[in-house]
């Protein structure tokens, strides 16, 4: 099965250059992945191409009107089934591993981005199975957060990723658990050495190593994750 994913966005030339290097071209070259950007200007009928106007009610900001949503969304929706419609927004679900593994079992996903000042809500309501959100600080659109999320997804893809990158030991793959350090020769670069217990070829003292060390950064993270910081 070779998995879709289709992204609607306003400003289309952010995701191109991302999308054609490194694993994820690899993916699409393996015909493990297709990837079809959608320019939101295209559904925009208008000689102007208007994609945005002023929000109801006031306020600062452009907001993308919902006509060229529809009629891209609509079009789609009419030649395949889409499992995840994604909606890219603050106030979405904080983007998880455990999400990236549910969405990379799907064939057909759909990844709906807002720029300027967002999205005019009824596509949002009318539209999306997951709102998603990559933190709690803003960006300029959606085309970044759309980026992090296929990343996600397509490295778990069956294929993509070699044995010596396999996906499998990544930080997070087991729930909230952070890997042990890595690192290569040289075994003391500039005073700065590697553990022994890396260099001893006893198989088993560095695996317990490596359990405690994620433990320790595991703990490290969860402390440094529950410590809510306010502008002052």
């Amino acid at each position: 099965m070779m998995m879709r994913i289709d992204i609607i966005s306003a400003v289309p030339d952010l995701l191109l250059s991302p999308l054609q290097t490194s694993i994820i071209k690899r993916a699409q070259d393996k015909k493990k992945v297709v990837i079809h950007i959608h320019n939101l200007r295209d559904y925009a009928h208008d000689k102007h191409k208007q994609i945005d106007d002023k929000p109801f009610g006031g306020g600062a900001g452009m907001l993308l009107k919902p006509e060229p949503f529809f009629e891209c969304i609509e079009k789609l929706k009419k030649e395949r089934e889409y499992q995840h419609v994604i909606v890219t927004c603050p106030k979405g679900e904080k983007y998880s591993q455990r999400i990236a593994n549910k969405f990379s079992l799907a064939e057909n996903i759909m990844v709906i981005t807002g720029h300027y000042k967002g999205i005019d809500d009824r596509v949002r309501e009318y539209f999306s199975t997951d709102e998603i959100s990559i933190g709690d600080f803003i960006l300029s659109g959606g085309e970044l957060p759309a980026l992090m999320i296929v990343d996600s997804i397509v490295r778990l893809l069956p294929g993509v990723l070699g044995d010596a990158e396999s996906a499998l030991d990544d930080s997070f793959m087991d729930g909230e658990i952070v890997e042990a350090p890595f690192y290569t020769r040289p075994a003391d670069y500039r005073g700065m050495k590697v553990p022994e217990v890396l260099l001893s070829g006893h198989a088993k003292k560095i695996k317990d190593w490596k359990i405690e060390q994620s433990k320790r950064l595991t703990e490290k993270w969860k402390n440094i994750n529950s410590c809510g910081v306010k502008d002052g």
